[in-house]
């Protein structure tokens, strides 16, 4: 535990709450939307105003970062101790777009707060996540006596999560060097629920697919050439059911290869959280769990590969019947990575097995969009205690553990920095993530607030270079 007294952080986050959720306000009003073309000059008045609110804060440097697409900010505050770790804090300040009419109570950027709620699109995801780090290292300053911060403190904050960040990996290559640090925080994830603390522990990676088949050249009557030519339709339903063996595990030979497997430990530690199944299946508006045999639900979604089926298209789809054999069929597919798999040997594993089901007279091209790698922080690791202990210190609770099913741009930090990655959120699932009535939980906010006024001590005297 570090030495930053409690008394201290608290008081200084209560005397300044106001402020801060005022000038969060005033960031949530500026509608950043990434995939919007027409918003593009607001993603760049977006970054402006964190820069200037990064400096206020004391930060000694910040750079707005250009890249090929939206622009990203750096901000930088050494420590001025030889010995002290460095931490990168990552986010990203654009969001996604938001409507009045797609059913918000309120305008989207327009915060309003009910109930103890602050609603707005970018409220947790993530600026709201972003901002509390700014008055959480004034609170670990004033509570500390400390002009600078206990660690070397870096934040890059990405302009373009939501459109699936495009430029990130190139960014963090070409500024390698002023990224240099010793571990990376990701504070773009959520917790179990407000009244279980959780840190995620790792993230699954992506790789996404196209198959699209040709058969005839054009389509043909189904009367005069059905059954004695290949029926790209037919071929297609062919692989989407050869996807998976009768346990529900990936077909695909070499798939698995390098999965790294859940121990024991994690299997008990998933097994704690207090978890729904009833509640979770009406969330995921479904009627029954299914998946890879050996494994609870909890563990298919976050800590197993998987494949999935996510279109299938071919021949005629209109009313009535139309007797053919069509010309094409496509199958668009997806598959979740864990850690220890390489994604551009499951590319290619997956391209070797559909070009060896298909029968000749079938043509086929299979494209691939980019990859994400899977991340996994390791359990033992000393600033994952730190984290964990100056989390537990905030909630005054127990804090357990969780991974994400989905994927982000934290291997990149990974694997670029080489360096390992941590996730420290505070969003729980109702807070509406790409969804309409987008909020924030404020006594949750103000706890990220408190969790970084004392991380940073807890770092530097318990995890020394």
């Amino acid at each position: 535990m570090s030495s930053t007294p409690d008394n201290g952080v608290r008081a200084y986050i209560d005397t300044h709450r106001d402020a801060f959720l005022d000038d969060l306000a005033a960031w949530l009003r500026i509608p950043s939307v990434s995939a919007d073309p027409e918003r593009a000059g607001d993603v760049t008045r977006s970054a402006e105003w964190l820069a200037a609110e990064l400096s206020a804060t004391g930060f000694p440097v910040v750079e707005v970062w250009p890249t090929p697409g939206l622009p990203a900010v750096y901000a930088e505050w050494p420590s001025g101790d030889p010995d002290a770790p460095t931490v990168l804090v990552y986010g990203h300040h654009d969001v996604q777009p938001a409507a009045r009419e797609d059913g918000w109570d309120s305008d989207p950027f327009e915060p309003v707060v009910r109930d103890g709620r602050m609603y707005a699109r970018g409220a947790a995801d993530d600026k709201g996540q972003v901002f509390f780090h700014t008055l959480g290292v004034r609170a670990h300053l004033a509570a500390t006596g400390r002009t600078a911060p206990a660690v070397n403190l870096k934040l890059i904050v990405e302009g373009e999560e939501e459109s699936g960040s495009p430029h990130f990996a190139a960014l963090l290559r070409e500024r390698a060097d002023r990224l240099a640090c010793d571990t990376a925080i990701v504070s773009d994830t959520g917790m179990w629920a407000k009244d279980t603390p959780t840190v995620c522990t790792g993230m699954r990676g992506l790789a996404d697919c196209q198959v699209d088949l040709y058969g005839p050249d054009q389509d043909i009557h189904s009367g005069s050439f059905g059954g004695a030519v290949p029926n790209p339709a037919t071929e297609a339903a062919r692989l989407a059911a050869a996807l998976h063996d009768e346990d529900r595990r990936v077909a695909v030979p070499g798939f698995y290869d390098g999965v790294t497997e859940l121990t024991d430990r994690e299997r008990e530690l998933f097994a704690a959280l207090p978890f729904d199944e009833a509640g979770w299946l009406r969330t995921a508006k479904s009627h029954a769990a299914l998946g890879e045999t050996g494994h609870t639900t909890l563990e298919r979604i976050w800590a197993r590969p998987t494949a999935e089926v996510n279109g299938i298209h071919g021949g005629y789809g209109g009313p009535g019947g139309k007797t053919i054999v069509p010309a094409t069929a496509q199958l668009k597919l997806s598959f979740r990575l864990v850690a220890g798999q390489d994604t551009g040997k499951v590319q290619q594993a997956v391209r070797d097995w559909i070009a060896a089901r298909l029968p000749a007279g079938i043509r086929h091209e299979v494209t691939f969009w980019g990859a994400t790698r899977p991340c996994l922080t390791p359990l033992d690791h000393p600033a994952l205690t730190a984290l964990t202990r100056a989390m537990g210190r905030a909630f005054e609770r127990e804090v357990l553990f969780t991974r994400e099913g989905g994927s982000g741009p934290a291997a990149d930090l990974q694997d670029v920095l080489g360096v390992p990655v941590l996730f420290l959120g505070i969003s729980v699932p109702s807070d509406g993530w790409h969804s309409v009535n987008e909020k924030v939980e404020l006594d949750l906010l103000l706890k990220g607030v408190e969790t970084t006024a004392y991380l940073w001590s807890d770092l530097a005297e318990n995890w020394r270079r």
